[in-house]
């Protein structure tokens, strides 16, 4: 018996589709192949990925080194905003999440969710934005996954990142819960910058407000500084919740009060005069290329002058003590010789900020 398939009903070859994203480029058959090997290879390829296998493969533990690894989810709106975008964002949160803790970074993860009408221009936009800053860090992208939504049950797309990096030794123990009595408090450079940056171009809501995101990757910064064997107790970025909820998740962790000194603390006048229409405090406003330093005292003005020879430290600064007066608490002293207690963000300030 023979089968004709020269007439009737017959399973079309899927068209291609180069301009927007369409549910079978989630499928995991030829259109999902296509949109791997023509967008997602263009801009991310390198020898890991072209193992092509279910994970990648490479050795990474060695006899001076630990292993650290983070993992985080990336929803923010809009996705282009000035200074960066969501793919930018997503490589530089992962790198920065692992250099917190003294880690070198070395290999990073991408799963992507997709909404349908999604343009592949704005998708090469992003995964450009991400080979960028995967290369300023120099952290390999060794897998990734794509999902694809209907439309309306996404927004645009959402990415979210797991990275692994090596911790040497010498970089000794770096953790929130390292603060001592004695210690200086550093931040590297204006807050708020992101959480405003990010609002401003949402709806455009700020008018004519100039700021943008600070977002970069900050491994190389720190390494640069670790490497000489500097005295660091504790680094943390203080992303959503801002500063003031970093250093309160710090003083509890050690179970130290943290002092700060209010005219020490660099914030943009842009960004002082957003938060005053709007009624917010800049200590509570995301951050994406900061950093707290939490050091010997004896070593603060050193670690500062190679903060400041830096491009992403130039405005470093100490703005504090650690003292053990008040357990778990962070106090601010202002220009009038009061203080005021300050306290975690309790609620959502600025949602969809990262």
């Amino acid at each position: 018996m023979s089968i004709d398939l020269s007439s009737g009903p017959q399973c079309p070859i899927p068209l291609q589709h180069r301009e927007k994203i369409i549910l079978g480029h989630g499928s995991g058959g030829t259109l999902s192949q296509e949109l791997i090997s023509s967008v997602f290879l263009k801009y991310l390829n390198n020898p890991l990925l072209e193992q092509n296998d279910d994970s990648a493969q490479f050795e990474l533990i060695n006899k001076n080194s630990r292993i650290a690894i983070t993992t985080d989810s990336h929803i923010v709106s809009p996705i282009f905003f000035p200074g960066g975008d969501i793919g930018k964002l997503a490589v530089c949160g992962t790198v920065n999440d692992l250099a917190m803790s003294g880690a070198i970074p070395r290999y990073l993860t991408a799963g992507f969710i997709l909404e349908e009408g999604l343009e592949i221009s704005i998708l090469e936009r992003i995964l450009y934005s991400m080979a960028e800053a995967a290369k300023e860090a120099d952290i390999l992208i060794a897998a990734g996954d794509t999902k694809v939504v209907e439309r309306g049950k996404a927004d645009q797309i959402f990415i979210t990142t797991s990275g692994i990096g090596e911790i040497p030794y010498s970089h000794g123990h770096i953790s929130g819960n390292n603060a001592q009595p004695g210690d200086a408090v550093i931040i590297s450079g204006s807050i708020g910058d992101h959480g405003i940056a990010v609002l401003a171009a949402r709806n455009n809501l700020l008018g004519e407000i100039d700021v943008r995101s600070d977002v970069s990757p900050l491994n190389k910064m720190l390494q640069g500084i670790l490497e000489e064997g500097a005295e660091i107790h504790v680094l943390r970025d203080p992303t959503r919740g801002g500063l003031a909820t970093t250093l309160n998740e710090i003083a509890c962790q050690s179970r130290v009060t943290i002092h700060i000194e209010e005219s020490q603390i660099p914030i943009q006048p842009a960004v002082k005069a957003a938060c005053e229409i709007l009624g917010f405090d800049p200590m509570y406003v995301a951050n994406e290329g900061k950093v707290v330093i939490i050091c010997s005292h004896n070593q603060s003005e050193k670690i500062v002058a190679k903060l400041k020879a830096h491009p992403y430290g130039v405005d470093s600064v100490v703005i504090g003590r650690v003292d053990n007066d008040h357990p778990g608490k962070v106090i601010l002293h202002n220009i009038y010789g009061t203080t005021r207690l300050v306290t975690r963000l309790s609620g959502e300030l600025l949602p969809r900020i990262c």
